[in-house]
């Protein structure tokens, strides 16, 4: 089931977006809430929130002095109590205006990326809301550790109107050409240990009638798909492993890989200019095939 917003308040909607999203930029904001109506509308709408103490805000002289908004404690802490934020987790220095800084690169990408998702289902006529995008949703996979990807993705196939809509769900990681192709591809077994992890239940074993479950199907139907955005620059390089023959790659040292989880791949600057509906998605197990992300390629066995 997708998350419900209150589409009858203008306020709650942005701050529920900041607090969920942590920043966005004031075109951002835009762009999310309210791209029907002039920019201007935005801007009063997020001073009024500043005034109420709900919002704040941060320059960032480097980028022609862009104004990246985010919650204040106060407003995280009125958000956090709303349903459609119920698998919000907030984080601890949203709210600080030196964390906000330096995070701004990463994060701010993070919600360009959202906007690909959320402005390409909107032309297609298929649901994808605002708050169907949640960053950082903590998977636990066993001793103290846990899958944190980039963002939760939801998104439901077919007519905004109808209801034989196919539901999607998908593990976005985003890199901005920081990040190494070894560090990148370490993140894919990650995931199949979340796939594998099946929680021990102190003073009880599984049987017959009542089997151990993974973890991941106490949230989601079916495995949610992997979708990696590596930086423009980094794509051919993550990829030449994925080309090599098997024992090449294994006496190269390379990362296996999750063969049996539907991991695609596109790079992040063919994503944010075609968007996610374009033909930019590699499967890692076979990157010279292209396939929509809404096909995975992969049986879940």
């Amino acid at each position: 089931m997708m998350i419900g917003v209150d589409a009858g308040s203008g306020d709650r909607m942005a701050l529920g977006v900041l607090t969920q999203y942590r920043m966005a930029t004031t075109e951002q904001m835009h762009r999310v809430i309210a791209p029907e109506v002039r920019i201007e509308q935005t801007r009063r709408r997020l001073a009024r929130l500043r005034t109420q103490g709900l919002v704040d805000r941060i320059t960032l002289p480097q980028s022609g002095r862009t104004r990246v908004w985010f919650p204040t404690p106060y407003g995280v802490e009125l958000a956090s109590e709303w349903p459609e934020l119920r698998w919000h987790r907030p984080s601890r220095t949203v709210s600080d205006p030196t964390a906000v800084r330096l995070k701004a690169g990463h994060t701010l990408t993070v919600t360009e990326t959202a906007l690909a998702f959320l402005e390409d289902a909107r032309r297609r006529g298929e649901l994808c809301q605002p708050l169907d995008w949640i960053p950082e949703v903590h998977h636990p996979i066993g001793s103290g550790e846990a899958v944190i990807p980039d963002a939760l993705l939801y998104y439901r196939r077919g007519p905004v109107d109808g209801d034989n809509g196919s539901m999607l769900r998908a593990f976005v990681e985003v890199d901005r050409a920081t990040m190494g192709p070894e560090r990148l591809a370490a993140k894919l077994p990650v995931y199949e240990r979340l796939y594998r992890y099946v929680p021990a239940v102190p003073g009880r074993r599984p049987t017959l009638q009542d089997p151990a479950l993974e973890e991941w199907r106490r949230r989601y139907p079916l495995f949610p798909r992997v979708l990696l955005h590596p930086g423009r620059h980094r794509t051919r390089r993550c990829r030449e492993p994925d080309q090599r023959p098997a024992r090449e790659g294994r006496a190269a040292g390379a990362v296996p890989l999750p063969v049996r989880l539907p991991v695609l791949a596109a790079p992040l600057a063919g994503l944010l200019h075609h968007g996610p509906s374009a033909p930019v998605w590699r499967p890692v197990h076979d990157p010279n095939q292209r396939v929509p992300w809404t096909n995975s390629g992969h049986r879940q066995t």
